[in-house]
Parts: C-alpha cells; structure tokens; sequence
C-alpha cells in the first residue's frame, strides 16, 4: 500500500513538474485560447473582498504583480487583474466604428498548465486588417523564479558597472607627484589653490614638458588600461549576464493574471483608426514560450476571431445631388484700375506710378474674356473718372479725354475684330466712391463723416458741393487720402452666351460641394463632413453629425425630417439610444421595421441596436 501510494505520488510530482507539463503542451492537451469577450460584473462578495495591491520587486523597478485580490479560502494575497471574464465560443462580434475609431476586445485565456515559475510566456496578438498584419502589444506572464533569474543577471551587471573607475584622479598617485612639483616645480605647485581661470597656452607655458614626463610618471598606467578595457566591455558584459533583458517598450501587461478557476485571463482592448471602406478586422495569436532566455516552444496560432465592423459611412446617401440656378443670356463682368495721369492731361504714361503693371492686369483679364468659347463679346466700356477738383466742365472733358486715352492704348494689344467693341465713356466726379470712402475711413471723426454725408448728398451743382467741402478742416486729408482713389479707370465687360436666345433658363448642375461632404463621409473624415454638409440639414447631414457623435445636432436634424423614412426613423433610434432614451428609441425602431423589415439585418451588424434587436426579436 505504501509502495501504491508512493507511485502515485511521483506521478502528481512528474505531473505537475516542469518536463510534465511541457508533454502536455506538446501534445496539445494543454493549449491558450482566444475568444471574444463577454462583460461579466464581479458580485457583492468578490467585491467586498477586493484589495488591490501593487507588488514591486527587490532588484528592479518594474512590477512583477501589478494588482492583488484575497483569496477567499486562504487569506493570502493572489495576482489578479481585476478581471471575471467568461469565455464564450463566439468566435466573431460585431463593433461600431465611431468618430473614425474602432474598439475590439478580446479575453486570451492562459490554462494553469501552462504556466510554471521557471517559464516566461510570451503572448503576441496580431491584428489582420486588410492586407496587413499589424503586431499589437505583447502580453508577458512571468514566473517569479524566471523574473528573479532576469534581476540577478541585471544585479551582476550592476555590480560590473560599478567596478568601473570614473574619477580620473584615482590613476594618479597625487601625493608623490604633490611632493615632486613642490621640491622642483615651486611656482606651478603654488597654483594647487589658486582658483583664478589660467588660459590653456599660459598654463602650458608653466607646465612644460618635464613637468608633462612628470605626471605621466606617476600615474597608474596598468590600472587606466584595465578600467578602459572594462568600458569597452559594457556591452558584452550586458549580453553575458542579462540573457533576457526585461523589456520595457511594446508591452501591454507584464505580469502574472489568475482568475478564479486557475486559468490566467487577460482581457485585451485594442483601439485604432478605422480605415474607408474597412468591413473586418480578425485577431490571432502567437505565442513563445521561454526558460532561461531560451525560447524552449513555439505556439501554434489559436484559431482566429474575427470583428465586422459596421460604420454609419455604410448608410450614406451617396445618390448624385443637384442645385437649380437661373442661367441669364447675358453676362456682365468688370474690373478697375488705378491708371494715373499727369495733371490736367490725359495721355497715358505707362512709366508713372503702378501703370504700367496695372495696365497688363487689364490685359490679362481681357485675354481671359477672349479665351472663353461659351462667351461672346458685346462690349467692354471704358470708364475713367476725376475727383471733385476743379470745376464739373473741365472734369467731364479731363475724364473723356483719359477715356479715350485708354480706349487707344487697350486698342493696340486685341484683335482687329475685338476693337469695334471697345467703346469709351466718361464719369467727371466719381461722388458715390467719395461718399463710401469717407463711410468706411477710420481717421475722419463720426461727426465730421455726418457732416460730410450730409454736404454730398444733393449733387445739383457739384462746384457747390466741392467749394463748401473745401472749407471743412478735414479737406486736407480728403484731398491726399481719399480724391487720388477716385482717380480711377474701370472696365465694363458686356458679353452673351454663345447659342443661348432666350434672356433667362433654368437649369440645374451636380452639386459639387455636397458631393465632396459625401466623400468626406465614405473617407471617413467626419469633422469636414459636418463642416461641408451642415448647411443642407438633410439626412446626410445628420448623419455626419451622428459619425462625429455631435448627437444633440443630429437630433436636431433628423427632427425636421420625415419620420416615414425608414432610415430617419432608423438613425432616430440610435441616436435617442445614445442619449439614453430608451423608450422613444424603441418607437422609432418599430416604425423603422414596419417601413422596412430588411433594416433588422442592418440592427444586427450595429453594437448600439442590441437592446433593440433583441427586445423586438422577444415580442415574435
């Protein structure tokens, strides 16, 4: 009998050693797994005994226990996350893509078996999203006695570091050579507490070379060399007795996780940025399995979730949107320029002033109006005009005179055809310009501006009007600031559209801004979405609003809209979702389904409408 139970006693012992567990790995009986996660809360008791702890090492600064729970059976303290997750055979889910974000969750679950306080597993969950295989943080569980193996690797290298000389005074041997400088060298050894600065060439000068042959004698040549080969070391010095460095960067957890049952749980959420036109993400694992430093096995890759997402850009309205106008036969267009003259003529100099650039903007704009092959020309009316100066006669001839002036110069530099066009006319007090200028001045007082306005307003006889102007205290200022800007030159394009008889057509032509807020939307660009499609207040708008998760606006909008839309009614339900208004969202459920049953196979791709889903699906 004691022979039997003796035998059985071995086998508990082989079957819970080390070499014992590794069979079991190896031969698949004991493996992790992935699943999807499912919220559980902790209950009353489990909370009442909850202690959390941070446990810290007594050679490193990293945490070997991040957090501790009591153990209701023993007392003691026991590694814990904080975590009661329920492993469930699922191995897809649905999640919401919201404001451009995606969150997946996942438990990976680590069996008792397969931990040992010699091993070190590694945990690396990859991300397929697309076409890319994107590593997220690894998950690290250690054994104590690996992680002490890890800190005394480091408490050597410490100790190797520390062997390592760095005061230089200590290859010296300063009381004989303190004795030398002063039997020989008095001046030099005086300056042992002179503190004063002591430039490099003076202070060369002192020393000389025998004072140089001097220090190099007493100094500890052999010791020097070995602390310098012992710097060059460092880094083999490091590989020699840290195997396995404790990794710092990249890493979610690095710690030891028990729940309840013995098996290690660890709850793994992820969120990234979602991409256009992404519909699923899935998630695998691979695992390393390690004993001092050594990788002693490889984990196959546990069958893979997989996470459809669902994204509110899927419900966009991308049907083509036009805008209606009034298209008008004819089309007037025009420009001015600041062309000076010399006073009181009117030919053109093109080397006073800014004329000549200005002169070759008006050019340019003309090409422009003879580069159109949907316009034809009638007329371009050149117009210059004089400030109130001198009397209205000689201002009508002056202006005239500049028009025509100008008529010839722009004559020289368009077609043969172009020139019958050109027709010139004469503006002699540009009196509605004065009056806007003198509004908008900011130098001229309220009251002087009123009195001014009040001067100009009946224009019968302009002569007046300039004679009475002329005796205000601001005319100085007017006639240096304000009159050379009535000095100016416009040109008035007069043109039709080719093939077009009637005066006015109502046409319409895609609207390309709102085609590029339904563009933003498919991107995924949710803020200009909103910045673009604000305006309309229409469906796409709200849901831009909704995609951004500015929820009050959205509902705002989809209230204006009709309620017999089944998608109104549908994004009405989840947005009265996310405001925690339960009942008015179910009434806008059922309306959505009884427009159009096929919207429930859209509620199930959607996290939000579960509660909705499942509460319709119970009343069937």
């Amino acid at each position: 009998m004691c022979f039997k139970r003796l035998i059985v006693s071995l086998f508990l012992i082989v079957a819970c050693s080390p070499v014992g567990k590794m069979q079991k790995i190896r031969s698949g009986e004991v493996t992790m797994s992935l699943s999807v996660s499912e919220e559980k809360p902790l209950e009353e008791d489990e909370e009442k005994d909850m202690v959390i702890d941070s446990i810290r090492g007594t050679l490193s600064d990293g945490p070997i226990i991040m957090n501790a729970i009591r153990d209701t059976d023993t007392g003691e303290m026991v590694a814990t996350d904080i975590i009661s997750a329920s492993k469930v055979v699922a191995r897809f889910r649905n999640v919401a893509e919201r404001a451009g974000y995606v969150s997946v969750s996942f438990d990976v679950t680590v069996p008792s078996g397969m931990s040992d306080s010699q091993w070190q597993l590694k945990i690396q969950p990859l991300m397929g999203i697309q076409n890319d295989t994107v590593p997220l943080d690894a998950i690290y569980i250690t054994g104590e006695k690996y992680r002490a193996g890890q800190l005394r690797g480091y408490e050597r290298y410490r100790a190797f570091l520390s062997s390592i000389i760095t005061d230089s005074t200590d290859f010296i041997r300063i009381g004989q050579l303190e004795i030398f400088l002063e039997r020989h060298y008095p001046e030099t050894y005086a300056m042992k507490n002179d503190s004063s600065f002591v430039p490099a060439p003076e202070a060369e000068n002192l020393f000389g070379v025998t004072q140089r042959e001097a220090l190099m004698h007493y100094s500890k040549h052999l010791k020097w060399k070995r602390n310098e080969r012992r710097k060059e070391r460092r880094k083999a010095m490091f590989d020699k007795y840290v195997k396995d460095p404790i990794v710092s960067e990249g890493i979610r957890l690095d710690t030891v996780l028990v729940a309840s049952d013995g098996d290690f749980i660890y709850r793994y959420v992820h969120t990234f940025k979602s991409r256009p036109r992404l519909r699923k993400v899935t998630v695998s694992l691979n695992g390393k399995l390690y004993e001092k430093g050594q990788c002693i096995y490889n984990f196959p890759f546990p069958d893979e979730l997989t996470f459809y997402i669902s994204s509110l850009a899927g419900l966009v309205d991308d049907r083509p949107k036009y805008r209606s106008y009034v298209l008008e036969r004819n089309v007037y267009d025009n420009t001015k320029a600041f062309i000076d003259f010399h006073q009181g003529r009117s030919d053109v100099d093109t080397s006073l002033s800014d004329n000549a650039s200005e002169l070759k903007r008006v050019l340019r704009c003309i090409d422009d109006v003879m580069a159109r092959d949907d316009l034809v020309l009638d007329s371009l009316v050149i117009v210059a005009s004089c400030s109130p100066e001198g009397s209205f006669a000689s201002n009508r001839r002056l202006s005239a005179a500049r028009s025509e002036s100008v008529r010839s110069y722009i004559g020289e530099y368009v077609p043969v055809e172009w020139r019958d066009s050109l027709k010139a006319s004469e503006l002699p007090e540009n009196w509605e310009q004065l009056r806007k200028l003198v509004a908008n001045d900011t130098v001229i007082k309220p009251s002087a501006k009123a009195r001014i306005l009040k001067m100009t307003a009946d224009l019968t006889h302009p002569d007046n009007v300039e004679r009475r102007l002329s005796s205000l205290s601001e005319y100085r200022y007017m006639r240096e600031k304000i009159y050379p800007k009535l000095r100016s030159v416009s040109f008035d394009f007069h043109l039709h559209r080719v093939g077009m008889i009637k005066d006015t057509v109502h046409t319409t032509e895609l609207d390309t801004v709102y085609m590029a807020g339904i563009e933003a939307m498919k991107q995924l660009d949710y803020k200009r979405a909103v910045t673009i499609l604000r305006p309309y207040d229409d469906y796409n708008s709200a849901l831009a609003f909704m995609s951004a998760d500015y929820n009050h606006s959205a509902l705002d909008v989809l209230g204006r809209l009709d309620d017999k839309d089944p998608k109104v009614c549908y994004l009405m339900a989840m947005v009265l979702i996310r405001l925690e208004q339960f009942e008015e969202a179910r009434k806008y459920y059922d309306l959505c389904l009884a427009y159009d049953p096929y919207m429930r196979h859209r509620a199930n791709l959607d996290p939000e409408m579960y509660k909705l889903v499942s509460a319709n699906s119970n009343n069937f």
